[in-house]
């Protein structure tokens, strides 16, 4: 059975000064993998054009995708709307075979905003996040740990990290927003 140690309340991890770091609500994911020749149908039925370059983002209403590789997608939605993206997929599976694997449970999501915030990503992660640009995106990591992150603005970012590496990773924005701010 699985114990979940962390109760990861949505809110404020740190506020005030440079930057602040939100923990965000929790919400529908879905891993999706999909053929080229499947991706026009795969899109029409979760309600999203899935763009086809590394990074690139779509989003309509609560619905959001990012293009994580040539045939690989994050979908983020509602909580609410899980079921319903679920159906719509099963309805097109046998003339369009592809991969939804709902994985809500597994991700936390912290919102990372501030003049600051690129600093405080740089002290763990090894990309330019100035090369990042608005609404764009990118798989990489943070201090070792495996995250999507979203670049939602100028200084306004979100980081998307697995429930078993979260402590860690919530633990060095904390550290480090205490040191930018001394």
């Amino acid at each position: 059975m699985t114990v979940l140690t962390h109760a990861f309340t949505p809110g404020p991890l740190v506020s005030g000064g440079a930057v602040s770091v939100n923990l965000m609500a929790p919400i529908g994911r879905f891993s999706v993998r999909v053929r080229e020749s499947g991706r026009d149908a795969l899109g029409a039925a979760i309600g999203l054009e899935l763009p086809t370059r590394i990074g690139a983002r779509t989003k309509n209403g609560n619905r959001e995708v990012i293009c994580l590789g040539p045939d690989e997608w994050l979908l983020q939605t509602g909580a609410g709307e899980t079921a319903d993206i679920t159906a719509a997929c099963a309805a097109i599976y046998a003339a369009t075979p592809h991969s939804l694997t709902d994985i809500s449970a597994r991700e936390i999501t912290a919102k990372i905003e501030g003049p600051a915030a690129i600093d405080l990503l740089t002290i763990g992660c090894p990309r330019d996040i100035d090369q990042i640009a608005v609404g764009d995106g990118c798989r990489t990591v943070i201090d070792g740990i495996s995250v999507i992150l979203w670049r939602d603005g100028e200084a306004s970012f979100r980081v998307d990290v697995w429930r078993s590496f979260a402590p860690h990773l919530l633990g060095l924005l904390q550290t480090g927003s205490a040191e930018l701010s001394a």
